[in-house]
């Protein structure tokens, strides 16, 4: 990891204090090379090399962001995530796999990850993918001055994550609030699938733009299914987000 190199925006909790992230690995180097990256970046981190320790970890900790191992020696992500979630079911996780097949990636997704990375991988690699996970959850040094986003009857807050359509309460995860901000940042513009990639996920997600339509329809149920559809499909082009007809 290049310790010279510039460092980005600051990020810091709402109290004032830095990040924590939880690492999840039974590989003990990994772990031990994983802390010291994201300590460098004047995060706190916690290790577990279970899933029981993970879970009781991120019940103790409460951490902001978990890199997440898939292979577990008691059990495997998928589970940890599932117990993770009944405890804090917005906290942001990035999944470390071993495994190379897109069934495996697109599984971790649709249980609920925001994210994965496969093995081998560089630390600038996950801090960079944490980085922009928490940029999510977690608040920045600098903030815009405008923090409510409206779009017809659609209201975000950007400071309290707080999604409301028609005055009914909207519950979002943290990638499903993060896509559909970038949607109202960009109001009645179709956004392509590389755009969102980009813009979402910070990262080329190596042609696999199936997650761009997954998480559009993780969205759509949750804005527009019983309503007017405000999230519109440009055939071959993108996604457009509009105030209903």
């Amino acid at each position: 990891m290049n310790l010279n190199s510039v460092k980005p925006q600051k990020l810091e909790r709402p109290d004032g204090t830095p990040p924590r992230v939880l690492v999840v690995d039974d590989e003990l180097n990994l772990t031990e090379l994983l802390t010291m990256a994201l300590r460098y970046e004047g995060w706190e981190v916690r290790a577990a090399a279970s899933g029981m320790a993970a879970v009781r970890a991120a019940r103790e900790f409460e951490p902001d962001a978990v890199a997440l191992d898939m292979m577990l020696p008691d059990m495997d992500g998928l589970e940890v995530l599932r117990r993770m979630r009944e405890h804090n079911d917005r906290i942001p996780v990035l999944f470390l796999t071993a495994r190379d097949a897109v069934e495996d990636r697109i599984a971790g997704l649709t249980a609920g990850g925001d994210d994965y990375v496969t093995k081998p991988f560089s630390l600038e690699e996950v801090v960079a993918r944490l980085r922009a996970l928490m940029r999510r959850t977690v608040l920045v040094a600098q903030e815009d001055d405008d923090s409510i986003l409206t779009v017809g009857d659609l209201t975000l807050d950007e400071d309290s994550h707080e999604v409301t359509r028609g005055g009914t309460e909207i519950q979002l995860t943290a990638t499903e609030f993060e896509l559909l901000r970038y949607l109202m940042r960009n109001p009645k513009r179709v956004l392509s699938k590389a755009q969102i990639l980009d813009r979402v996920w910070n990262y080329d997600f190596g042609g696999q733009a199936n997650v761009v339509e997954l998480y559009i329809s993780y969205l759509r149920k949750k804005i527009d299914v019983g309503r007017d559809p405000m999230i519109h499909t440009m055939r071959g082009v993108g996604y457009v987000l509009k105030p209903a007809s």
